[in-house]
């Protein structure tokens, strides 16, 4: 299928292989990624997207300066930016509902670059490796080699996280330790199937979750009964390369969850969305929602 680039047709690439090596670059901006130490983000200006989130903002943002996400396996963190504006969007992908997704991030960002002049949108896509189980191939097909190490002949992601600074668009690898308000919250609604969602909004920096609902979690007392190696292996697409906090962070989702069944008026009191917003200091603070 062709298209048109700088006036001239040119044929879609068949794979992300073939993508790479019409364009070189790619490959090697994909090695200065890999070569850079992993830097550790405060909370500070960070905004964290959690899997199946995603947030847009600008350089025009007081409150936000860092977008990030980690502990991506066989997730994806897809950053897109416009070069005119410099809109950005992070989001964290593990490839449920891609179809649907691809236009939520889209728009997010078209909303923010409607009345640019110029420029044009860039693709950061980081995440996946050679799993056993092939899962990241189905996104990103054999792409995923830039971003896969083998050791004792089984494989790991080379990067687990990133993070982007909206005001100068450099993207580093980064870990973190404080991800945001209503962490567990935000992890079991993942958890429990829902959709992606948009987390933030850049007119008012607010960051709003929910309202939401999910149906109990099926099983959950027999899950919380698992033993640590149970659990890894039947809940983790990649049991062999998740970070050492895996197992602690699905049982303690997994305790949300039964605590709270159903959440609509337990969490989300007259069915309205929880709203935070950064103090003076850069740190997250919570702010009553409008009319309660």
């Amino acid at each position: 299928m062709p298209l048109l680039v700088d006036g001239q047709r040119v044929r879609l690439p068949r794979s992300a292989v073939e993508l790479v090596r019409a364009h070189p670059p790619l490959e090697e901006r994909a090695r200065l990624l890999r070569g850079q130490s992993v830097q550790q983000v405060g909370p500070q200006g960070l905004l964290y997207v959690q899997q199946r989130e995603l947030a847009v903002t600008s350089p025009k943002d007081g409150s936000i300066s860092i977008l990030g996400s980690d502990d991506a396996t066989t997730c994806h963190i897809v950053v897109l930016r416009h070069t005119g504006n410099g809109a950005t969007c992070l989001t964290h992908c593990d490839g449920s509902d891609t179809k649907a997704e691809v236009p939520l991030i889209m728009s997010s960002i078209k909303s923010f670059s409607e009345h640019a002049e110029c420029g044009r949108l860039e693709v950061h896509l980081v995440g996946g490796f050679s799993d056993d189980r092939q899962l990241s191939q189905k996104l990103t097909h054999q792409l995923l080699k830039l971003n896969d190490r083998e050791e004792n002949e089984n494989h790991f992601p080379i990067i687990y996280g990133i993070a982007v600074n909206i005001k100068t668009a450099e993207i580093y690898r980064a870990s973190f330790q404080d991800r945001g308000p209503e962490e567990q919250l935000r992890a079991a609604r993942a958890l429990a199937g829902g959709p992606m969602i948009s987390i933030y909004d850049a007119k008012t920096e607010q960051l709003r979750i929910g309202p939401c609902s999910w149906t109990p979690f099926p099983q959950v007392d027999f899950w919380l009964q698992q033993d640590d190696k149970q659990i890894l292996e039947s809940l983790s697409t990649s049991p062999l390369a998740e970070p050492p906090h895996f197992v602690e962070h699905i049982r303690s989702t997994l305790m949300f969850l039964k605590k709270f069944p159903s959440p609509e008026n337990i969490l989300f009191p007259g069915n309205k969305a929880l709203l935070y917003k950064k103090n003076k200091d850069g740190l997250w603070e919570k702010i009553s929602s409008p009319g309660s």
